[in-house]
C-alpha cells in the first residue's frame, strides 16, 4: 500500500474538528430526527477522501456503502441497532485496506475491539509520534521550546498588569470585569467523545499479530466415546419426555391438570427450555468436535443428530408457548425479539449439526452466525416492532372481537408515535364509549408528540412525516370524538375525583408542513 502524502496529517484535525461540529450543530442539545442521518453521512464520505486507499479496496468500498446506507436508514427512523450497524460498517471499512484478503470473523472480531480499545489513546500516541518526527526534522523548534519562549512574557505582563491595577482605578475596573468564558460541561463530554470517535476513523490503529481461533480443546477430562454414548442415552431420552409433554398439551390442544392453566405452562417454560437448548449446542461444540474420536463414531453421530433434532423441536414448542401467550394477552416488542432469539438460537443448532457432519471449521460456524445474526439485525433497523405491536393488538383485542386481552391502552400510549396510526384505524370500528374516550385521548397525545417533533427541522424523519399524513387522512374518513377533558391515568381513565365538562367541539388534526 502506498505511504500516505507527508502533509495529509495535517488535514485529518481539522476534518475531526468539523465532523464533530456538524455533529453539534445537528444533535447535541436537540431531539434526534434525519440530522443524526446527515452527521453520520459526512464520516463516510469525510474518511473516503482524506483516505483514496479505501476506493482501491473492494471490501472498503463495500463497507462504505453499507456505511452509506445504514446511514440513510437514520434518515428514514433513527434507531439505536441501525447506528450500531452503521458503526461497524465503517470500522470495517477504515480497517480493510490493513487487513488480509483471508481474514475470518474471528480476526475481525479480534480487530474492531482493539479498535475500540486503543481509540481513546490514539489521539495522545499520535501527538508523541508527531513529537518525535519534528525531533528527527532537525532545526524546527519544538513544542516545549515554544512554551519556553513564551513563560517569560507572560509572567512579566501578568505582574506589571497587577501592578498598574493597583494604581489605575479604570484598569481596576475593567480587570474585576474580565471573566472566563464558562464551561459546558456536557459539550465539552460531547466535543471529546466526538473527537475520540473522529480520529478513529481517520487515523485507525491495528495491530499484525492475532490470537489463532482454536479448532478443538483437546481430549477433555471423563469425556471419552463411550461417556459420551451415555450422556446421549440419557439426554435423548430427557428431551423425550419434555418433547412429549409439549406434543400432548401445546400441539394437540388436550386439556391441561386441574390448577395449572395454559398461560402458566407456556409462561413459565420459555426461558429455561432456550437456556437448555444453549447448553445443549455447547455441549456438542465442547465434547464433539469435528475429527475428534467421538464425534467420528457412527452411533454418536446419530445420537447427536437425534438430540439436535430433538434440541430444534424444543425451541419451535418453547415459540408455540410464546404465541400461546401473546394470543391469550398482548403482544410487546420484547416478545417480538425473544421470537427472533429463538428463531437465531434454532438456527445456530442446525448449523452446529451441519459443521459436525460435514466436518466445517470453527470459523465457518462463526461466521455463518455473524452473518445471520447480522441479517436479523439490519431488518429490525428497517421495522418498527412497535408499531407491529401496536397493529396486532389493537386488531385481536377482545373489544374488537379478536380472542386476546382487553386492549392495554398504557402501553400503546407508551409506544407513542409508533401507535399513532394503528389508534386511529381502531377509531373507524363501533368502540364502547368509555373506551372510544380513551382511545381518542391516546391519539391525541400521539399525535401532538408526533406534530411537534415534526415542527422542528432537527427532529423530522420521513417516517413521522409519514404517519402524520396516514393519520390525517384516517381521521378524515371518520368524524373523531374529543376526549373528555380532566386528568387520567396511565390506561386513560378519568380519575373519579374530577367531574369532566362538557367535551368541546371536534378539532381537525394538520401538522407542520416538511421542511
Amino acid at each position: 500500500m502506498p505511504r500516505p502524502a507527508p502533509y495529509s496529517f495535517l488535514f485529518k484535525p481539522a476534518a475531526a474538528a468539523g465532523l464533530v461540529g456538524l455533529a453539534d450543530l445537528m444533535l447535541f442539545d436537540h431531539e434526534i430526527g434525519w440530522t443524526l442521518g446527515l452527521a453520520a453521512l459526512a464520516f463516510p464520505l469525510t474518511a473516503l477522501a482524506l483516505q483514496p486507499a479505501l476506493g482501491r479496496n473492494r471490501l472498503a468500498l463495500a463497507a462504505l456503502l453499507a456505511a452509506c446506507a445504514f446511514a440513510l436508514v437514520q434518515v428514514e427512523r433513527p434507531t439505536l441497532v441501525g447506528l450500531l450497524l452503521f458503526w461497524t460498517c465503517l470500522c470495517v471499512a477504515v480497517l480493510a485496506p490493513r487487513a488480509g484478503r483471508a481474514d475470518d470473523v474471528w480476526r475481525w472480531a479480534q480487530r474492531l475491539a482493539f479498535l475500540g480499545i486503543c481509540s481513546p489513546l490514539a489521539p495522545w500516541l499520535d501527538l508523541v509520534r508527531l513529537e518525535k518526527a519534528r525531533k528527527r526534522a532537525g532545526p524546527r523548534r519544538r513544542i516545549r521550546d515554544v512554551l519556553l519562549v513564551l513563560i517569560l512574557p507572560i509572567v512579566g505582563g501578568a505582574m506589571f498588569l497587577s501592578l498598574f491595577a493597583a494604581a489605575n482605578p479604570l484598569i481596576e475596573s475593567a480587570v474585576e470585569n474580565l471573566r472566563l468564558p464558562e464551561i459546558d460541561a456536557p459539550r465539552a463530554l460531547f466535543w471529546i467523545l466526538g473527537l475520540i470517535a473522529a480520529w478513529a476513523i481517520l487515523r485507525p490503529r491495528t495491530r499484525r499479530k492475532w490470537l489463532p481461533l482454536p479448532e478443538g480443546l483437546g481430549t477433555l477430562p471423563g469425556v471419552s466415546a463411550a461417556s459420551v454414548t451415555l450422556s446421549l442415552l440419557v439426554f435423548n431420552a430427557l428431551f423425550a419426555l419434555q418433547n412429549g409433554l409439549d406434543l400432548a398439551f401445546l400441539w394437540s390442544g388436550a386439556p391441561l391438570p386441574a390448577g395449572v392453566t395454559l398461560a402458566e405452562y407456556a409462561h413459565r417454560g420459555a426461558y429455561p427450555l432456550i437456556a437448555t437448548a444453549l447448553l445443549a449446542g455447547l455441549f456438542v461444540l465442547v465434547a464433539l468436535q469435528p475429527g475428534s474420536p467421538t464425534a467420528e463414531a457412527p452411533l454418536i453421530r446419530r445420537l447427536v443428530v437425534l438430540w439436535i433434532v430433538q434440541n430444534i423441536f424444543l425451541v419451535a414448542s418453547t415459540a408455540l408457548r410464546t404465541l400461546d401467550y401473546i394470543e391469550a394477552y398482548s403482544l410487546t416488542r420484547l416478545r417480538i425479539a425473544a421470537l427472533i432469539w429463538m428463531g437465531l438460537v434454532a438456527l445456530g443448532l442446525a448449523l452446529i449439526c451441519w459443521r459436525l457432519m460435514r466436518g466445517k471449521s470453527a470459523a465457518w460456524l462463526i461466521g455463518t452466525n455473524a452473518a445471520a445474526l447480522g441479517a436479523v439485525l439490519a431488518a429490525c433497523s428497517l421495522v418498527d416492532l412497535g408499531a407491529v405491536a401496536a397493529h396486532w393488538n389493537v386488531r385481536h383485542a377482545r373489544e374488537v372481537g379478536g380472542r386476546g386481552t382487553a386492549l392495554d391502552v398504557c402501553y400503546l400510549r407508551g409506544l407513542g408515535p409508533a401507535a399513532l396510526v394503528s389508534l386511529a384505524e381502531l377509531e373507524r370500528r363501533p368502540l364502547p364509549a368509555g373506551l372510544a374516550d380513551r382511545i381518542a385521548w391516546a391519539r391525541d397525545e400521539a399525535f401532538e408528540a408526533l406534530a411537534r417533533d415534526q415542527s422542528s427541522w432537527r427532529a423530522w424523519t420521513f417516517r413521522g412525516a409519514r404517519r402524520l399524513t396516514r393519520t390525517e387522512a384516517l381521521v378524515a374518513q371518520t368524524s373523531p370524538r374529543s376526549p373528555l377533558p380532566g386528568p387520567r391515568d396511565c390506561d386513560g381513565r378519568l380519575l373519579p375525583d374530577r367531574v369532566p365538562a362538557a367535551p368541546a367541539a371536534p378539532q381537525p388534526l394538520t401538522s407542520q408542513p416538511r421542511p
